[in-house]
């Protein structure tokens, strides 16, 4: 039997590949919400950060879920998702 290969996604603000286990998705729901998806099953289309503080602030500075969804996401989102990220991570 052959190994599996890893699912690989790319961070969308550090272009690095990674295992998609270790990358958070966001995704842009049908209804057009943008939404955390800790499951990797919510319907929608996705876009995958690092969970490292830099690679989240590269993602707000250079309004990266915008290009990525092809609509304008408020500023007030990319902090709603911070918050989200850090409660989750403590605690």
């Amino acid at each position: 039997m052959k190994d599996k290969k890893p699912i690989e996604r790319t961070c969308v603000a550090c272009r690095q590949m990674r295992e998609k286990k270790d990358l958070i998705r966001i995704v842009k729901t049908p209804e057009g919400e943008i939404k955390l998806d800790f499951t990797g099953k919510l319907n929608g289309r996705g876009a995958y950060v690092c969970s490292s503080a830099e690679c989240l602030k590269t993602l707000k500075k250079k309004n990266l879920l915008s290009k990525a969804f092809k609509l304008n996401v408020p500023e007030e989102v990319y902090d709603q998702l911070i918050r989200e990220l850090e409660e989750r991570a403590n605690g």
